[in-house]
């Protein structure tokens, strides 16, 4: 296993970050529809396996399911070993409204004790804001918890997970959110317009999505007749293929692997099978120039166009 840098933190994390959604709560493709889940004895040992095989960084949430207090149990005794990313609860509601200014704090400290408490440990090491949307992002107050948090020593890094372009565009801006966790893949690359500033600022970025909820596996080649313009430009990325590249979940996470500013790509891992074969393509044998500048100019045209949650919301996944 390979480590990078997470940006200026100090903190050097594996290449592959352990995507904790999927231990914790039914999650796929088409989401109204998911219903498989690990069993916690085999999510620990899963997890456990995937520490001993070199990978010491684990991202989970306040809201994926059981993930946190799995991951609680299987590093309760190894705390040293492994870093640990989780999320905020989300600040919108159901219906979309903030909470008031005057319980931010509250609903910050609430959330990350809770964190805590199901993790085992008395710190994270990156705590984010889960969808940090462009009205959140200008939330002062939100920054100001964090920092107390910091000083407290409850969170050893601030960072935000996006979904947008000008999200992570206005949280490099802020000057405060040392890691930020985006969407990135073959497919969808809008983000890479802010990796240089994010590099230059000292920021880590950690990418998920990286197979689109497993759009660009097999799965792409019988979609949904809407998304027809979809399966046809995912053909394309053959023409990619080499000898250690031959199959598209390893093309595309060895291209996410192949952009130096990104310090660690998140693969959803739910078996055994998955974790053996993501370790032998994270092995330092990524993109030349020449295939890298091939694989950007293969983002799909219509970049608006690849909204999955809408996708789903449509019927066509």
């Amino acid at each position: 296993m390979r480590y990078r840098e997470l940006g200026n933190t100090g903190i050097k994390v594996s290449e592959i970050a352990f995507g904790g959604v999927e231990i914790g709560m039914p999650y796929a493709l088409n989401m109204s529809n998911a219903k498989h889940m690990m069993a916690k004895d085999e999510a620990i040992y899963l997890l456990n396996k995937s520490l001993d095989s070199g990978i010491n960084f684990f991202d989970t949430a306040r809201l994926y399911g059981e993930s946190e207090a799995i991951m609680g149990e299987a590093f309760k005794y190894k705390r040293d070993k492994v870093i640990l990313a989780s999320k905020c609860r989300h600040f919108r509601d159901s219906n979309g409204f903030l909470p008031e200014v005057s319980q931010i704090r509250s609903f910050v400290n609430q959330s990350i004790n809770e964190s805590l408490e199901k993790l085992h440990t008395d710190y994270i090491d990156v705590y984010m804001l889960h969808y940090a949307d462009l009205e959140i992002l200008e939330i002062d107050e939100i920054k100001e918890v964090f920092q107390e948090l910091i000083i407290e020593g409850k969170i050893r890094v601030p960072g935000v997970s996006v979904y947008e372009q000008n999200e992570t565009k206005l949280a490099l801006e802020k000057g405060f959110w040392k890691v930020i966790q985006l969407p990135f893949n073959l497919m969808d690359q809008k983000h890479a317009v802010h990796f240089d500033k994010a590099d230059q600022l000292g920021v880590g970025i950690v990418v998920r999505s990286v197979l689109m909820r497993g759009l660009l596996t097999e799965r792409s080649f019988n979609l949904h007749p809407e998304l027809k313009q979809v399966q046809d430009h995912v053909q394309q990325y053959k023409q990619l293929y080499s000898e250690h590249m031959n199959n598209l979940p390893s093309l595309a996470m060895k291209f996410a692997a192949s952009i130096n500013e990104v310090s660690s790509v998140l693969v959803g891992i739910d078996k055994i099978e998955f974790l053996e074969e993501a370790i032998k393509v994270f092995d330092g044998n990524y993109f030349s120039d020449k295939q890298l500048e091939k694989a950007k100019s293969l983002n799909f045209p219509n970049q608006s166009f690849l909204n999955l949650a809408q996708w789903d919301k449509n019927g066509w996944l």
